[in-house]
């Protein structure tokens, strides 16, 4: 069950005006999770999954124009981002171009080799295989090591809807705190575009292959339209 396709007409003028006021006061799902990722990375922290020592490698899947690159260097002797999009990874390799901590490679992702601390991924598993991509993550990945996936899930029951409703509701309103003057036109950054494909596995069916391919992995759902993956590679 998708809000977007409800066939009730008062919904989809409800819809249509909060896309509008979306569009007039923007702001990025993903980026908002970047603290998400950064509060989890190993060797910091606390129990069970502990890294010794410092933090080594860590590998983001679809980096992008590598903003999060950006938050991850610093916290690893070596950062490396790789996107399957060739535009999207020149921009974020001459973004990194003179700091010697950071590599950016087009390539996909089953093309990567070597042991990773930690793998992240945001808004990329559903343009992945998910049973096959979740467990080349796992074989990258040093004992210790930590994956953290922010993703995106097919909404098909009321429990998606119960999700997606209070997400449409809040959204304007994180829009107008955090960008309170509005866009009345459209900016082009000059970047390349945004790949986007639309999740095939409901958060059931993520979360049921999650568990099976990695035992104790953590699956929650979010406001906003994603879900969280946390999986710590057992020594």
């Amino acid at each position: 069950m998708d809000i977007r396709t409800v066939g009730n007409p008062i919904v989809r003028a409800g819809g249509r005006w909060l896309h509008r006021v979306n569009q007039r006061h923007p702001w990025s799902h993903n980026d908002r999770f970047h603290g998400w990722i950064l509060r989890r990375l190993p060797g910091r922290q606390r129990g069970a999954g502990r890294l010794p020592g410092r933090r080594r490698r860590a590998l983001d899947v679809g980096c992008g124009t590598g903003l999060l690159l950006s938050r991850l260097r610093g916290r690893f002797d070596e950062v490396l981002g790789v996107d399957a999009d060739a535009a999207m990874a020149s921009v974020a390799a001459e973004r990194f171009a003179r700091d010697p901590s950071v590599t950016v490679r087009h390539a996909r992702f089953e093309e990567v080799d070597g042991t990773f601390d930690a793998v992240t991924m945001v808004a990329v598993l559903h343009h992945l295989p998910l049973e096959a991509a979740l467990r080349r993550a796992a074989g990258l990945l040093a004992p210790g090591g930590r994956l953290l996936v922010v993703g995106l899930a097919r909404a098909d029951s009321l429990t998606d809807l119960a999700w997606d409703v209070p997400s449409s509701l809040l959204n304007p309103l994180v829009g107008l705190v955090k960008h309170p003057q509005p866009v009345r036109n459209p900016v082009d950054d000059g970047g390349p575009p945004m790949p986007v494909r639309d999740p095939a596995e409901t958060f059931a069916e993520i979360s049921r292959t999650a568990r099976a391919v990695l035992p104790g992995a953590r699956v929650r759902r979010r406001l906003f339209f994603r879900y969280t993956l946390e999986w710590t590679r057992p020594r």
